[in-house]
């Protein structure tokens, strides 16, 4: 089946609409890879659209971080990590039918993504106003339009990072489908140049290949505080994750943080993962890798919520005979928390259990995240935990043993 690949080519340092070069070629399965050349005055993005659309751009505010006559500065002196700045796509691999991983390269003279690579990190991505996500022949957004992500690589990773995403598809009003506002769907249509083409490239990608790599803007999050600290490691001895969809990502970065604290102080990390269908479990072919080389310390349980009681089974089985890894059924119960999670200790600072999700899964498990008053600025005021309800409260837990990520 062809899908249209759209190539655009737009001039960092010029005012004028950006324009998009339609073409036809054969999709792949593979990750798509591009050298990690040096950045240079035109960016160059080959993008396939939802549902195979064409991808195009109109913008006139998108802007370079950097132009000729500061080139030697910013050589000299990168902007920081907090300040929006540019991102190269140097791999991307579709791992489900709606959502992808993308790798990025650091700008120059950065070696991580955060300022302090024990700390979990989040960045806020912009999607260009003038965009063209859905090929409707009008911009999704005149405005700039951001939302943050969670990478799922270590925050030790040193000159790349990861992140998971779903291409969410184009709100309708008429059956309420669609969500995120374009930007997880302009991500997963972001294609690198291929770095060796064959005599099997399709001639549309072949042009790309001397571009320079597909790119976006992005700035670091400040370090989310958890109950006081951000800090993560040598806090908690037992840890307990409670993931919904793509709510895994940052949850999946807390795990391998904790599982690689040298001191080994946490001494269990437990899972547990709601999906809808076997199918939409993300990241699973890692997980259970990780269940695997951790020998008990890690443990998951997946429960699928459209689930038949006599598909019930155990998945999968540590060399000792001990289960880590189950699958169940439903969207959670206090009897799947204490089968699947570390049990509450009174608040006595030993236990920690996280939750992550849409806000309904995370009012189902632990109540509704609340806002502080919107800035002077307009912007939204900064989240607030709330009281500790659902699932959790009945189960047991006190406030200062559960954080809604």
């Amino acid at each position: 089946r062809s899908a249209t690949i759209g190539i655009i080519v737009a001039s960092m340092l010029s005012s004028k609409f950006v324009t998009a070069i339609g073409s036809n070629a054969s999709p792949t399965s593979s990750p798509i890879m591009t050298s990690s050349s040096s950045s240079s005055a035109a960016t160059s993005t080959v993008g396939v659209g939802v549902s195979g659309t064409t991808f195009s751009l109109t913008n006139q505010n998108h802007r370079s971080s950097s132009s000729s006559s500061s080139s030697s500065t910013a050589a000299a002196s990168p902007p920081p990590p907090e300040v929006s700045q540019t991102y190269n796509l140097t791999h991307r691999h579709q791992i489900s039918p709606n959502s992808c991983l993308l790798r990025f390269t650091l700008p120059p003279q950065r070696s991580t993504l955060g300022l302090d690579p024990t700390l979990p990190t989040c960045i806020k991505v912009t999607l260009p106003g003038g965009t063209d996500v859905y090929n409707t022949g009008f911009p999704t957004s005149t405005k700039d339009v951001s939302k943050s992500y969670s990478p799922i690589s270590h925050p030790a990773t040193t000159g790349t990072f990861e992140l998971l995403v779903k291409g969410y598809p184009q709100f309708k009003e008429e059956d309420g489908v669609g969500t995120g506002g374009g930007v997880g769907a302009y991500l997963c249509s972001l294609r690198p140049p291929q770095s060796n083409p064959t005599e099997d490239t399709p001639s549309s990608l072949a042009a790309a290949v001397a571009a320079p790599p597909a790119s976006i803007i992005a700035a670091l999050k400040a370090p989310r505080i958890m109950h006081g600290s951000p800090t993560l490691t040598n806090r908690w001895k037992h840890v307990g994750l409670v993931a919904g969809g793509t709510g895994i990502a940052p949850l999946f970065q807390l795990a391998t943080a904790l599982l690689d604290d040298p001191s080994g102080y946490t001494t269990d990390v437990h899972l547990l993962f709601v999906n809808r269908k076997e199918e939409d479990i993300l990241l699973r072919d890692r997980l259970d890798e990780m269940v695997v080389a951790r020998e008990g310390r890690f443990r998951v349980t997946y429960s699928l919520t459209s689930l038949e009681e006599e598909e019930e089974e155990e998945a999968a089985n540590d060399s000792t005979g001990a289960v880590t890894t189950k699958l169940e059924k439903g969207r959670g119960s206090v009897s799947m928390i204490q089968k699947s999670l570390p049990p509450p200790t009174k608040g006595d600072g030993s236990t920690m259990i996280l939750v992550c999700g849409t806000d309904g899964f995370v009012d189902w498990w632990a109540g509704p995240v609340g806002r502080a008053p919107a800035t002077d600025d307009g912007k939204k005021g900064p989240k607030i935990q709330g009281p500790l309800l659902g699932l959790l409260r009945d189960a047991g837990y006190e406030e200062s043993e559960v954080f809604k990520y």
